[in-house]
């Protein structure tokens, strides 16, 4: 069982299972720490003994060197004089090999010790500086938002807007802080994949050329040399795209609305101060709380006494009756609503961190005044029109450039790809469009994958240790496609397969063409930070349908344990049975007979994403009949 991941947006909840993850990461640098402690302290005595060792060797080469033999009478027959060089030789062995145990040793600290002592000091030291600063931010800023939330609501307007503004930048401070933490601590987890595996293996490397044994060893270990450089360089490769990727991804949250849904398995879940009605007065009590709204089933978690946000005792449970605005004139606090629940008579106050958290929590439990909360309205870019000029794409590729150096590597003019990318997937694009050839070079339709890519979404991908048993499982993937993105996926992975045969030319090896065609060929449902993570899986899928393309174009037959969980995003037109008005921001408001395009699937059961008269939103699947074909 691997380390769980972290999620940025875990960094806004702060909930007691994103502390629980985060202690994981914790303990296992620590372990780390201490492995490379002990790995670097029998370096050291391995270094002074190969020392030792060289100096016995240099004193017994002196030896060989010094010693002259005498031999009776004043000629000297052929095999005398060999008997007599032969010591002269077996010291000038001992001194070559001598000098290569000398520089052995001399690279020793430089290859192994001080990367290790790097990244021990650098990277495992700036997670515990990152911690150390992340655990300060903590405990300052639940003491600095306990104070807010105590501020009565009858203070002056001009105070309390200035207690907001400090309040959102000491929020804003502890998020960096989080957010920082949790990118550096799974950043080393990722380097410490090749940190210090590469100095092993250098060190090795130079200890097994040394002796004559260890030559014929080191021949015999060429190939699990080679294949472990491979595997380095892959993992490499694999983390600087999947960081940039994880850092965009984090800047993107954190430029994002303070008080945002983020993707969970709860309907909406975040802290709340709860009042509690004690014999000396009432107290506000911080819980841990979250809300599943098929099953309307509330849950309390009191973390008051836990600075470090873990759940102090076990979780109560209670079933959603009502939820309601509390107003501001009826009690001394500010964001309050009340609920009530089957399992408790009368209401219970909760107090939320801010304005923007208590619309979500009311949306979330059909309060009296639900707010729309935030919607993507991405609209995916259709497949069905761009076959032509993918087509086309592919030909000039082959036909103008197919053993270009570094060919899908090589970036062309940024403002030309732009230019050619607005024109090719613009909504009023027809769909005979032609590509001029000698308007784009190669380099302009190399540089985006999007050109050449159909849109094709996996759901998942097993792997199994059986490499037969893989390609029949791609293959039944691969044939679940629609027609059109399998006609489509043939051409591209043909050509791909087309590429590789150049590599000798172009460099590009299947390796590298899978990493380029892996995110655009099979994409996550959600931007997150598990699913970036993944993108290596993606990369071996698109490595193994490119060098197993007539395997899995010809299998006629499949059984049926094969078959593996697959979606495919499918835009549809559609008409409305009946009209409908809309209740919140992101959705649409149509009459009977209405027209929608773009239709497919939305992550809200029951309902649609669609297009209508130039707006994206969502519309009721049983409102709706569907219009022509896939």
């Amino acid at each position: 069982m691997g380390l769980p991941t972290l999620e940025f947006s875990d960094s806004f909840l702060d909930s007691p299972d994103f502390r629980e993850r985060l202690q994981c990461h914790e303990i296992e640098l620590e372990r780390t720490n201490r492995f490379i402690k002990d790995l670097i302290k029998d370096g050291n005595m391995l270094i002074s003994a190969l020392r030792s060792l060289s100096l016995a060797v240099q004193r017994f080469s002196q030896s060989l060197q010094e010693f002259q033999f005498e031999c009776i009478g004043d000629a000297e027959t052929d095999d005398e004089i060999n008997i007599a060089q032969s010591l002269k030789e077996f010291s000038q062995l001992l001194s070559t090999m001598e000098e290569e145990r000398k520089r052995l040793i001399q690279n020793a600290d430089d290859v192994l010790i001080s990367p290790l002592e790097r990244f021990r000091k650098e990277q495992i030291g700036a997670v515990k500086e990152g911690k150390k600063q992340f655990d300060k931010e903590t405990e300052r800023y639940y003491s600095v938002l306990e104070k807010h939330l105590s501020l009565s609501s009858k203070k002056k307007e001009s105070q309390l807007h200035e207690a907001d503004s400090q309040m959102s930048k000491d929020r804003q401070v502890f998020y960096d802080a989080s957010l920082q933490y949790v990118f550096k601590i799974q950043e080393v987890q990722e380097r410490k994949k090749f940190e210090f595996v590469e100095p092993l293996l250098a060190f090795l490397q130079g200890l097994f050329t040394f002796y004559h044994e260890g030559y014929e060893l080191a021949s015999e270990f060429e190939p699990y040399k080679q294949q472990l450089q491979f595997n380095l360089q892959n993992a490499r490769n694999n983390f600087e795209s999947t960081r940039a990727e994880v850092e965009r991804l984090m800047k993107r949250i954190r430029s994002a609305e303070e008080d945002f849904k983020a993707p969970s398995c709860f309907t909406m879940e975040g802290y709340l101060y709860i009042q509690e009605k004690r014999p000396l007065g009432s107290v506000w009590t911080r819980y841990y709380c979250t809300y599943e709204k098929s099953s309307k089933m509330f849950t309390m978690s009191n973390t008051e006494s836990r600075p470090n946000g873990m759940v102090n005792g076990t979780p109560e449970m209670f079933r959603l009756r009502s939820c309601v605005r509390r107003k501001t004139d009826s009690i001394d606090k500010r964001f309050c609503f009340d609920i009530e629940v089957v399992e408790r008579h009368g209401v219970i106050t909760l107090q939320a961190l801010s304005e923007a958290n208590r619309r979500l929590w009311m949306e979330a439990m059909d309060g009296k005044e639900p707010v729309g909360r935030f919607q993507s309205s991405i609209q995916p870019l259709s497949i069905h029109s761009l076959i032509l000029i993918r087509i086309k794409c592919i030909e000039l590729v082959e036909t103008r450039g197919i053993t270009t150096l570094g060919l899908y590597r090589i970036g062309g003019v940024n403002s030309k790809v732009q230019r050619l990318m607005t024109s090719v997937f613009a909504s009023t694009a027809p769909s005979d469009m032609q590509l001029d050839a000698d308007a784009w070079d190669n380099k302009t339709i190399t540089s985006e994958p999007h050109l050449i890519s159909p849109s094709v979404l996996f759901s998942c991908f097993t792997e199994y240790d059986d490499q037969k048993y893989r390609v029949r499982a791609i293959h039944a993937l691969v044939h679940k496609l629609p027609e059109k993105n399998r006609t489509m996926l043939d051409l591209l992975t043909k050509h791909l397969l087309k590429v590789s045969s150049h590599s000798d030319q172009n460099l590009m090896t299947v390796s590298n063409l899978g990493m380029i065609f892996g995110p655009t060929l099979m994409r996550s449902q959600e931007e997150t930070v598990a699913a970036m993570m993944n993108i290596k899986f993606q990369n071996i899928v698109v490595e193994i349908i490119i060098e197993n393309h007539d395997k899995v174009s010809l299998f006629n037959s499949l059984p049926e344990s094969l078959s593996l969980l697959f979606s495919v995003f499918s835009l549809r037109d559609a008409k409305a049975l009946y009209s409908c008005e809309a209740e919140h921001s992101h959705e649409l408001s149509f009459p009977q007979g209405a027209l929608f395009s773009n239709v497919y699937p939305s992550v809200e059961p029951g309902w649609l994403q669609a297009t209508y008269n130039g707006k994206t939103g969502l519309i009721p699947e049983n409102y709706i009949t569907y219009i022509g074909q896939t």
